[in-house]
């Protein structure tokens, strides 16, 4: 019989509070945007945490939401908010694809999937209609969030984009158009023919270019470089959209003026010629810290510039008024028209005195002399991304940054106080109003333990510990501590004792949130501690060469003034264990007859615990070994080591019963399930910094599972007392918890699902490579990428074709035959119609409506061209029965674009695309007619209602004056609907 095992999947994360790969926005609570609604609150900051989207609450501290889509493992890079609709998120993935959600349900509304390679930055249109992404693999793609589709891919840049934005310059007639409020003006864009705003779309990327590129025309306006030295980082746009920032290496910011004007002409022109320049270079600013600037943006009112690297810092400067300009510009023809009398006293005429007196324009005007540093922001932690908060006009600035070190933070600067006519050299003081640091920890988790019950869990980094209620995964206390290297809860889960790098071990107590005693019990750091089966003692290796053992004691400590006792928990030292080498790993064996010391040398020794003589010297592995464990009934002992190798060892005569090539990196921890009651006392987990948890068969010596999640080195691991789920922890700050369900798994299916990803993923690579092979690098290209689900849909499309194509032919042969003869057999079917009761046309098109409308296009390359026939044979037919029109021209006007030459060729395609024609003509005048009767019933509704139910709107003040000079009587209230 072949053996089942039970299936672990990943069930819960937390301690998680941002990911160090993405940025974060702001946004204002949703009641917040009632202005009858009063709400004292600091809004709310959306994050990417792994491969999730969080949103916290940043005055409460809590978590409002978490998005996750569970067909994803792939960590969130980028996150935007729609501009038309503030509850519309676009949230970028590693591998390349792309969801937007709404926030007001948490669930995706549609699925992208275009780039190679992880997506760096997202940004949508005004109308929020388009949306545009950047990626590692340098091409910029829109995307049509209205059909759902991708519309082009645009090429030029040669390394990853850092920064996009969206340009909507408006034309004077535009302009009237918008500022006219009776809204009849709608038709007349139509009728004019065109948008009233065109878009223009400013990029940058790593390979230190700024591009402006036309989205009309879909072309490259013009090309500049960004900055003088190395690489572009980031940009960002004034809000009025006059001008814009680059940041770069060696702490340089570069300010362009942006001619907005100039666009909006280029946009009316049709065979003119372009204008000179429309971005032009305005001078260099240099921030204080040198390093690379990785974040710039401007404050939502325009007069401030946040600008961050990857320090402790964000620097804010300030845009000057017009007012403050001139004072500058003027003290400046001071300062030279002294230096230039000092300099030739006597020999310098009138005219060179005065002649600096003519004022000088702003526009010429240095950028240093426009925007000057305002204040240095100091954070907690090294920011990964900042951005400026909504607050009350007038008031104080809020400034959000998140930190690599896995906070929140929410700063207060205030803002300049114009009315103080002496300005103050130093620097407002600023405050930092609210955070999010208690759900998680600043530093990576080295150590885990779960307590017996396996209720809590603790969790040990530098400088916290952190005990958690595993069913709620909510943090029950935070503690104080060294840099924790390893970690155990004592007998009774009420202490908890950490041993940390200075050679201490620290005893806290739970309850009471209090560290009870510090012992210094070693001269190096403590890498290993394990507490005796019989709950009574515990043992320590450490990197001084020596394994100390110490028993739990309770001794009456005096209160001093007092003739009373208290008890109190002691570590009492008793026995030490002196060895060769470094001890990296320690193991009681279950029984209580073993301890076994993992050394630097490579080698595993086991000792009698009663007499400390050596047992059993274990040699193989060909680098340290990190880790090991003993089973449950103290026969096996498993090793994992730096060499990626794990061995099982027979503890009775030491005896490798097996070494296999367990990861494809060094192997951190490894553990046994603690019991033998469904037979899997002999089944271990093996974790890995190759990112990786493993699940192995100790007697088979087999792979069961492989558990894939985490985005970061893994650290450490705790397998519960049940053997029901385990714990790990990463370098991602993230800490995970993986369940046992009640699925079965085969050894044998899991290696052929292991080899059908393997086969995907190749097909895949190999796909993008031809893709990269057959095109020529023109600028812009069919925004298309194969995957595994374009190609099962292209494939059931063709199935569907070659299976319905002769049941239409015979069922029409029947049709006429019986119309000759009534007693005809009707013809044998395809049991798919016979299931369904369908026409073939009918079955063909659900196929095609199944079919996402993103990856339709994709889907229909993989067509042959012999297909095409009776793909057209039915998009006759649909036309003509007048079946989902959008869809019929889509596919009718992609493969058009698609085979236009051959079908121009073929005899037999041009009277059937003469009766496309004629039915979809047929079909769009009457859904023509149908939305213009719509049209104009809608249009005569609306003047009935404002007829009877509404007056025009009077405003009283204006309204008594002008009674007043005519002498009438004055006008009473009216309604306003």
């Amino acid at each position: 019989m072949v053996k089942s095992y039970l299936k672990y999947e990943h069930s819960k994360t937390f301690g998680l509070i941002t990911s160090s790969s993405s940025n974060v926005l702001w946004a204002a609570h949703e009641d917040a945007q009632n202005a009858t609604v009063r709400h004292a609150g600091a809004g709310k900051a959306i994050v990417g945490a792994g491969e999730e989207v969080l949103c916290w609450d940043l005055k409460k501290g809590e978590l409002v939401s978490r998005w996750k889509d569970k067909d994803c493992v792939a960590e969130v890079t980028a996150v935007a908010r729609s501009h038309a609709d503030p509850e519309i998120f676009a949230v970028g993935h590693g591998d390349g694809t792309i969801r937007i959600w709404d926030s007001r349900i948490a669930s995706i509304i549609v699925n992208f999937n275009g780039h190679r390679s992880a997506v760096t930055v997202l940004a949508f249109n005004d109308e929020g209609s388009h949306l545009a992404s950047g990626s590692k693999d340098t091409d910029i793609i829109i995307w049509d969030l209205i059909a759902e589709v991708g519309l082009y891919k645009l090429r030029g840049h040669e390394n990853q984009i850092t920064g996009l934005h969206f340009l909507h310059p408006k034309s004077k007639s535009a302009r009237g158009r918008d500022q006219d409020e009776n809204g009849n003006e709608g038709s007349e864009a139509f009728e004019n023919g065109g948008n009233a705003r065109s878009s223009f779309l400013l990029t940058t990327s790593k390979d230190a270019k700024i591009k402006l590129w036309d989205l009309e025309s879909r072309h490259c306006v013009e090309t500049h470089l960004a900055q003088s030295n190395g690489e572009c980082w980031a940009l960002d746009v004034s809000p009025d959209g006059s001008g814009c920032v680059t940041a770069g290496n060696d702490g340089e910011l570069k300010v362009w003026s942006i001619n907005m004007p100039g666009l909006a002409r280029n946009a009316l022109q049709v065979n003119g010629e372009a204008e000179q320049m429309y971005i032009k270079e305005r001078g260099s600013m240099y921030r204080q810290n040198k390093d690379r600037t990785t974040g710039v943006q401007f404050h939502p009112q325009g007069r401030y510039i946040a600008a961050h690297g990857s320090e402790k810092a964000v620097e804010v400067w300030r845009i000057r008024s017009e007012v403050e300009v001139q004072k500058t510009l003027a003290r400046k023809r001071k300062r030279r028209r002294e230096k230039l009398l000092t300099a030739q006293r006597g020999s310098v005429n009138d005219d060179m005195v005065n002649g600096d007196d003519v004022a000088e324009d702003l526009a010429t005007a240095d950028v240093t002399d426009v925007i000057v540093p305002y204040v240095i922001v100091r954070t907690g932690g090294k920011v990964r991304s900042a951005v400026w908060g909504r607050g009350k006009a007038g008031k104080a600035l809020h400034l959000l940054s998140a930190n690599i070190n896995n906070e929140l933070e929410l700063y207060s600067v205030p803002t300049k106080n114009a009315d103080k006519k002496k300005e103050s050299s130093e620097p407002p003081e600023y405050n930092r109003a609210f955070a999010v640091d208690m759900p998680g920890h600043r530093a990576d988790v080295r150590a885990v333990a779960l307590s017996s019950d396996d209720r809590m869990l603790a969790s040990s980094s530098n400088g916290a510990l952190k005990i958690w209620n595993v069913r709620t995964q909510s943090c029950i206390r935070t503690l104080e501590c060294g840099y924790a290297l390893c970690s155990s809860f004592l007998p009774g889960d009420k202490i908890v004792v950490v041993g940390n790098r200075n050679g201490e071990l620290e005893v806290f107590d739970i309850a009471s949130s209090t560290l009870i005693e510090t012992v210094k019990a070693h001269e190096g750091p403590i890498w290993t501690l394990n507490v005796h089966p019989d709950g009574k003692s515990m043992a320590t290796g450490s990197a001084d060469k020596s394994a100390k053992f110490f028993n739990f004691e309770v001794a009456q400590e005096s209160v001093p003034g007092v003739e009373q006792t208290v008890p109190r928990f002691k570590l009492v030292h008793t026995r030490t264990l002196k060895v060769s080498d470094d001890i990296l790993s320690l193991r009681f064996s279950p029984d209580s007859h073993l301890v076994a010391l993992s050394l630097l040398d490579n080698t595993v020794k086991v000792f009698f615990v009663d007499s400390l003589k050596l047992f059993l010297n274990l040699y193989g592995h060909k680098l340290p070994v990190l880790n090991m464990d003993i089973s449950y009934d103290s026969k096996l002992i498993v090793t994992c080591s730096a060499d990626k190798n794990v061995r099982i060892w027979g503890l009775d005569f030491g005896d490798c019963h097996k070494a296999f090539f367990a990861h494809q990196d060094s192997i951190m921890q490894v553990a046994f399930v603690p019991h033998n009651q469904d037979g899997n006392g002999h089944h271990f987990f093996s974790s890995s910094k190759d990112r990786m948890v493993k699940y192995w068969d100790g007697d088979k010596f087999e792979q069961i599972q492989r558990l894939e999640g985490h985005h970061g080195e893994i650290w450490a691991m705790a397998v519960s007392r049940t053997g029901e789920f385990l714990v790990t922890a990463s370098h991602d700050k993230s800490i995970r918890i993986w369940q046992q369900t009640d699925e079965q798994i085969f050894l044998e299916e899991e290696r052929e699902k292991e080899m059908e990803e393997l086969y995907e993923n190749t097909l895949t690579t190999s796909l993008d490579q031809n893709d990269d092979a057959g095109e020529d690098k023109t600028e812009v290209v069919a925004a298309g990428k194969q995957t595994t689900d374009t190609l099962t849909a292209g494939e059931r499309l063709v199935e569907a074709l070659e299976i319905s194509l002769p049941d239409l032919e015979a069922m029409r042969e029947w049709k006429q035959a019986k119309a000759r003869r009534a007693n005809v057999a009707a013809p044998d079917r395809h049991p798919i119609f016979l299931y369904t009761n369908t026409s073939a046309e009918a079955h063909v098109l659900s196929v095609v409506q199944k079919i996402k409308a993103a990856a339709l296009q994709d889907a229909l390359l993989v067509l042959p061209f012999h297909q095409i026939t009776a793909l057209f044979t039915f998009l006759q037919i649909w036309a003509e029965k007048q079946w989902n029109i959008p869809l019929t021209c889509r596919i009718l006007f992609f493969m058009l674009k698609l085979h236009h030459k051959q079908i121009v060729a073929s005899k037999t395609m041009r009277p059937m695309l003469d009766g496309i024609r004629r039915y979809l003509r047929q079909a769009l005048q009457s859904q023509k007619d149908e939305m213009g009767y719509n049209l104009a019933a809608l249009n005569f509704v609306g003047s009935q209602v404002r007829d009877r139910g509404s007056k025009d709107y009077v405003d009283e003040a204006t309204w008594d004056e002008e009674e007043v000079g005519k002498g009438n009587k004055k006008r009473g209230f009216v309604d306003v609907a």
